[in-house]
């Protein structure tokens, strides 16, 4: 079980955020993107209902992306062969990519952020720096950063694709906190998975933050809150963070 180091108070100076599912609600759009494409394509019947079909498209995504992280496969790569699984077919990359993007065009249309978003951002704008590290490509995350207002608040934008090396990886967390001119001490990272995000950030010696939007609790070793509004009083706090899980 990992344990938190203990950084000295006021140490934190930057945080770094996880876009996707933290700041940006992926999963609604992904959903809400996934059922438009679909009743286009007149591919909903493949599936039997659109829920079956999104139970599929959601699993393979997170096996495609397992692959990615463990560098069997590139970006477009994994992005390719995902569309294959889902439609059966043996696409060349050129139709591979245009299925995507013709998905891609429903997706962007349901982007939002999270409602605490903003006032979060808005809060620690004068006490602390912040900056991003994603385990998707900087053109994506640059461009859907942009088209939700936020590029502006964050310094720098790290993502794996460009690094070679992907979130939980240590070198992933200390990428960004060179780009930041800190030491891993100085950064709390924030993110919504628990490993991946808050496991991955600790281990590497950053502070690690889960945001558990959903409750789901039951993993004491790390700091956990359930919502951005959380965050401003966890970082004024004069001395560690407390207690695990104290937060939820």
């Amino acid at each position: 079980m990992p344990k938190q180091i203990q950084p000295e108070p006021g140490a934190v100076k930057a945080v770094v955020w996880d876009i996707d599912d933290t700041i940006f609600d992926y999963a609604t759009a992904d959903t809400t993107g996934m059922r438009a494409h679909l009743t286009v394509e007149g591919m909903l019947h493949t599936f039997g209902t659109v829920e079956q079909a999104l139970v599929r498209w959601k699993a393979l995504t997170r096996e495609h992306w397992a692959r990615f992280e463990a560098g069997e496969a590139d970006w477009e790569g994994q992005r390719r062969d995902r569309v294959r699984a889902f439609v059966g077919e043996a696409l060349d990359d050129a139709t591979a990519d245009a299925w995507f993007t013709r998905y891609l065009g429903h997706y962007e249309a349901a982007w939002s952020l999270f409602p605490d978003t903003v006032p979060v951002l808005d809060t620690l704008a004068a006490t602390h720096r912040h900056a991003v590290l994603s385990n998707s490509s900087l053109h994506n995350q640059d461009r859907k950063l942009r088209v939700l207002g936020v590029r502006d608040r964050f310094e720098a934008l790290v993502c794996a694709a460009e690094l070679g090396v992907a979130k939980p990886e240590a070198a992933a967390f200390h990428a960004v906190c060179e780009e930041l001119g800190l030491a891993p001490h100085e950064v709390a990272y924030v993110g919504d998975q628990p490993d991946t995000d808050a496991r991955g950030a600790v281990e590497a010696g950053l502070t690690g933050i889960w945001l558990d939007r959903a409750a789901i609790g039951g993993r004491p070793e790390l700091v956990r809150i359930t919502g951005l509004d959380q965050l401003p009083p966890l970082l004024a706090r004069d001395t560690r963070f407390g207690a695990p899980e104290s937060f939820g």
